[in-house]
């Protein structure tokens, strides 16, 4: 299976309110990555394992690791939870930015050092979001 068609199965896969959701941001980062590499993974290991909500990547970065090692990432990252949505901003070097300059713009959400949680789109302001994967892009793209 392609993965096109896999990000087109695992929006399919859910709930209607928390699906549209999902597939306006889908196009919104699609918008502002028009040519990007796109990614899903599945959220199971090498062993079949579940480790992980399944994911829909957007973009390519090399990120590095302290022991020296690197591998191929995505950029930006969406997924469903239980809760809700998370948006990834992956391979950011200052683990405080997006909580410091993003946390209290984006209205009911939960920021960590990578990552924007939400319920539902209605509770943040998208400008904000936008402002924040954008930022984040303009971070990794080297």
């Amino acid at each position: 299976m392609n993965i096109q068609h896999q990000i087109d199965t695992y929006l399919a896969a859910q709930p209607a309110p928390k699906r549209v959701d999902l597939q306006q941001l889908h196009r919104l980062i699609l918008d502002l990555m028009p040519q990007c590499k796109l990614w899903f993974l599945d959220g199971k290991d090498e062993k079949g394992k579940t480790v992980s909500n399944p994911n829909i990547g957007y973009g390519s970065q090399i990120l590095r690791y302290a022991d020296g090692t690197s591998r191929e990432f995505y950029q930006i990252g969406l997924s469903a939870n239980t809760v809700g949505i998370s948006v990834y901003i992956m391979g950011l070097e200052d683990r405080e930015y997006l909580p410091r300059t993003f946390g209290k713009l984006l209205g009911k959400a939960s920021v960590t050092g990578y990552c924007i949680k939400f319920k539902k789109l209605s509770d943040i302001n998208l400008k904000v979001l936008t402002a924040a994967i954008q930022d984040g892009l303009q971070q990794t793209t080297r």
